[in-house]
């Protein structure tokens, strides 16, 4: 009985072992593949570690393939869209001219005739003149050999100086002087020396297409309660030609220059008020960016420095610079702590002066009112206090 005791301890110890064992080896291998995981995480890490590394640095890395994408059709298409703005506005102008106009000087006063004339001309002239300056003007490229401008950095992908407000467009493959963008309608880049007259044509062609659509209004009414009774006249036509008999006639049909006509204003007033809301927006929003002396690109860059510095307690929330309590991080005085500012940026009077370049009060008329092919201040390689400007805002950050 004791015998059989004994060996059944011995059994039951052996077993116990074995499962000690068991579970420290496979504890073991569990902590092995911990060690080897959180080892290769490290060195992953390591390699692809960088301190500005944020959520929007990995988007734009995801989205790199569709950059790409975007850039060469850009290039290629860019012909197609030019091709295309000259195309939709010789349509509008052709049609203003063969249908309207005459009409118009049937129609309306001598007075009403001469100011239709007079703004009408006027607006397509400016129209013409800025859209041809924006395409064929070079938009400012900084040398590529080595200068002596102070403050100058390096592209990376040009490897040449890039002097301040300087960036490179992936689409044109160099650098670009104060770049706003690269415009596919213009199949060329808005900088420096053409950012003036790619406002102005956005003006004025909103300006324009404004025009025609309010003007046109009572006419596009018109044609289109014509188009709609053709609709029906058709109709009737065709169950008449159906059901015709020797005492029945069908009505009568409209011409094809009278369907030509009712067409092509409606065509126009519907174009004109679609361009009127798309271009207006995107006219509105570069005129702020004027007003606030920004690009588009330092729009970006300004917001994400902004913000950056805000959330290290650097400057405050606010944009005043009175005193008070700033609503930065840290509890410190207003006194104390800075204020973003543009450093670029002359208070907005003067920002429109500079850019539309308006030196005296005359230049209103001769350079904003009227074609003028002058250049802007400054050469885009240094940016120098501007002789129009009344009175120099030292920004507290400089950034």
């Amino acid at each position: 009985m004791r015998s059989r005791q004994r060996m059944f301890a011995a059994v039951m110890r052996l077993l116990l072992k074995c499962l000690r064992l068991g579970r420290r080896r496979r504890f073991r291998l569990v902590r092995q593949v911990e060690q080897l995981w959180h080892y290769g995480h490290l060195c992953l890490r390591s390699l692809l570690y960088n301190s500005f590394t944020n959520g929007d640095v990995v988007l734009d890395s995801l989205f790199e393939p569709v950059y790409w994408l975007v850039d060469h059709v850009t290039r290629w298409f860019g012909v197609v869209f030019v091709a295309l703005v000259i195309g939709l506005t010789s349509s509008i102008v052709a049609i203003v001219y063969i249908c309207l106009l005459p009409l118009i000087l049937q129609t309306y006063t001598p007075a009403w005739i001469c100011w239709h004339l007079a703004y009408g001309h006027w607006n397509l002239i400016m129209i013409v003149f800025h859209y041809y300056m924006a395409i064929t003007t070079s938009p400012g490229y900084p040398p590529q050999a080595k200068n002596d401008l102070t403050g100058v950095s390096i592209c990376r992908k040009c490897i040449a100086p890039k002097p301040a407000r300087t960036h490179h467009c992936s689409i044109c493959n160099r650098c670009v002087l104060k770049m706003d963008h690269h415009c596919p309608w213009l199949n060329n880049c808005v900088g420096h020396y053409n950012h003036r007259y790619f406002f102005s044509f956005c003006l004025f062609m909103t300006l324009g297409c404004i025009y025609c659509s309010i003007s046109g209004w009572d006419m596009f009414r018109d044609a289109y309660a014509a188009i709609e009774r053709m609709k029906l006249l058709e109709k009737e036509r065709l169950q008449v030609a159906a059901n015709q008999t020797y005492y029945q006639t069908p009505p009568p049909t409209f011409s094809f220059r009278q369907r030509a006509f009712h067409k092509s204003v409606v065509y126009l007033w519907v174009l004109c008020s679609s361009v009127a809301l798309a271009l207006g927006a995107l006219t509105l929003w570069h005129a702020a960016l004027i007003t606030r002396g920004e690009t588009s690109i330092e729009r970006h860059i300004n917001r994400k420095e902004r913000q950056r510095l805000q959330k290290k307690g650097k400057v405050s929330t606010a944009h005043g610079t009175g005193a008070g309590w700033g609503r930065a991080r840290c509890d410190v005085p207003l006194s104390v702590l800075q204020v973003f500012r543009n450093p670029y940026s002359y208070g907005s009077w003067d920002n429109w002066k500079v850019f539309l370049g308006v030196d005296v009060p005359r230049h209103w008329l001769t350079r904003v009112l009227l074609p003028s092919p002058h250049l802007p201040h400054g050469t885009g390689l240094s940016w120098d206090l501007p002789p129009c400007v009344t009175e120099q805002r030292a920004p507290l950050l400089a950034i």
